[in-house]
């Protein structure tokens, strides 16, 4: 988690726009007082050792699991996130409930802002899910 336990990043859904939460995703992220940004690229569903299981839900669990190794690295933690982006071949509002449910496991209640793009096919061959995100942390002198 970030240097100092609580996070800089605020989520909040406006009135007059309907509740995105079941989706995975709230509607504005505002960041106060950011000493430093962390810009992680885009994770895939492949272990460390570079398996890609060919089920949808385990590509999911397993970027979402990569994207909190690479923010663990840097001292963050999924409450630091204020944007993911999400890519999903073949996307169907199945898949956004699956989604859903798998970031609800790796991040609790806190839902970022997030833009879903369906796309026709990702990097590697099997490939069915990829998620990068933009933190922010107070740093060490905060």
């Amino acid at each position: 988690m970030s240097s100092n336990n609580a996070s800089i990043v605020t989520l909040s859904n406006p009135a007059g726009l309907y509740d995105p939460a079941p989706n995975g995703y709230s509607h504005l992220a505002s960041v106060e007082g950011a000493r430093r940004w962390l810009l992680v690229a885009g994770q895939g569903g492949e272990t460390a050792d570079g398996r890609l299981s060919p089920d949808f839900r385990d590509q999911v669990g397993q970027a979402l699991a990569n994207l909190v190794t690479a923010l663990a690295s840097a001292g963050a933690g999924p409450r630091d996130v204020a944007k993911l982006s999400v890519l999903i071949v073949d996307h169907d509002e199945s898949k956004l409930h699956v989604f859903g449910e798998e970031l609800g496991k790796a991040f609790g209640d806190h839902r970022p802002a997030c833009t879903l793009i369906p796309v026709p096919r990702l990097a590697l061959d099997g490939m069915l899910f990829e998620i990068e995100a933009i933190a922010a942390v107070a740093g060490a002198d905060a």
